[in-house]
């Protein structure tokens, strides 16, 4: 019994004896707060080293660049300068005289065709030639005849009407055959093909034996569509762009264009613009611009897709500054930002902005090249300048 009161007692003093030296321990560590910003007016103030300084990013702001940049547009073959070649008769090829890529200038043979409506062109033209001839001979014959009282008034009325009607038929015939550039004086019976135009063939779609008709520029089937020879100028071609509804007080006929493609990288070709639609596409709200490409050394092709700058006259366009969008915020239908006055310092400004392109906002009043603007933590300053109640 008195081992067990002395085990208790010894346990008790232990526990006072803990509890002492607990006390003795060293205090914790207190951090002190971190400074609180200075706000004054429509301005924050972080001392120097303040950690809320981390969350805050700037960057410098740039004079604008007056171009509707990053726009994309396709190539395609100057209408003004190209000739699709279909042919007006029927037949079979027996020659093809002129390759892709070859120059060719007016009237140049491409090919030669078998041709029964040629044949029958050339027949009608010769006839009609013969036959005025002799219609010609008949009324001259008949007045000499009246004039010596060897023939009656109705002779030469008869020969006179019928020297008209071969007058008719032959310019009819001669018009039908000059329609397919062959002439009744020519001594082949086989229809040439010839160019209309003066440039390269920039595609071909015909073969020796194939046959060919003059209502196959009619078919609907693109097989079938496709002219049989293509011949173009490739040192010009056109442009297709489509360009915004907002953007389109940017453009207008004869400004410059700034071309590039990812094949040339070191290379800007330069265009103009030519022509620009009157309507806007219903389901993209864009309208199709035409520009014309300069393209001397024939690096750039048809179908080829560029990327496009609109450069717009400094003396037609309001001056502005351009920032990132982010920097920017509305408040009571008004846009404002942070300017960054002097290291640690910021001010909440008021500005106008235009319209947003590729991430970035034209800032046309309450900013100037060179200030630094806020374009990280906003939000965290507004928070500080007017705090929810």
């Amino acid at each position: 019994m008195k081992t067990a009161e002395r085990t208790i007692r010894r346990a008790g003093w232990l526990s006072i004896l803990a509890a002492a030296l607990a006390g003795c321990g060293p205090e914790p560590v207190r951090h002190p707060d971190p400074p609180s910003p200075k706000v004054e007016g429509d301005a924050v103030s972080f001392p120097t080293n303040a950690p809320q300084l981390s969350s805050i990013v700037v960057e410098a702001v740039k004079a604008r660049d007056l171009a509707v940049t990053h726009l994309t547009g396709r190539l395609y073959w100057d209408d003004d300068l190209t000739v699709r070649v279909f042919t007006p008769v029927a037949g079979r090829v027996t020659a093809v005289l002129a390759d892709l890529g070859g120059r060719v200038g007016v009237g140049t043979p491409l090919a030669e065709i078998d041709s029964p409506d040629f044949g029958q062109a050339l027949a009608d033209a010769r006839t009609a030639a013969g036959n005025l001839s002799m219609a010609e001979k008949t009324f001259s014959r008949a007045k000499e005849l009246l004039a010596h009282g060897a023939a009656a008034q109705k002779d030469v009325e008869s020969a006179e009407a019928a020297f008209v009607a071969a007058q008719a038929e032959n310019q009819r015939a001669q018009g039908r055959l000059a329609l397919y550039g062959g002439s009744d004086h020519g001594a082949g019976e086989v229809y040439k093909l010839r160019s209309p135009l003066a440039g390269v063939i920039v595609d071909k779609a015909i073969n020796p034996g194939q046959e060919v008709r003059a209502d196959q520029m009619l078919a609907n089937a693109p097989n079938l569509f496709a002219p049989l020879f293509t011949v173009s100028d490739p040192a010009r071609l056109w442009l297709q762009v489509d360009l915004a509804e907002a953007d389109l007080p940017k453009a207008r006929p004869g400004q410059q264009l700034r071309i590039a493609s990812p094949v040339y990288p070191s290379r800007v070709f330069e265009g103009r613009v030519d022509r620009i639609a009157d309507t806007l596409d219903a389901a993209t709200r864009t309208a199709r611009i035409r520009g014309v490409v300069e393209n001397p050394d024939n690096l750039l092709k048809a179908e080829m897709y560029v990327t496009v700058d609109v450069v717009q006259n400094p003396a037609d366009t309001r001056p502005a500054v351009e920032i990132p969008a982010a920097a920017t915020f509305r408040k009571d239908n008004q846009d404002y930002l942070f300017v960054e006055e002097l290291p640690g310092r910021f001010v909440r400004r008021q500005v106008v902005l235009g319209v947003e392109q590729d991430g970035k906002v034209p800032v046309f009043s309450g900013l100037e090249a060179g200030q630094k603007v806020v374009t990280e933590g906003c939000l965290l300053l507004e928070a500080l300048l007017e705090p929810a109640s």
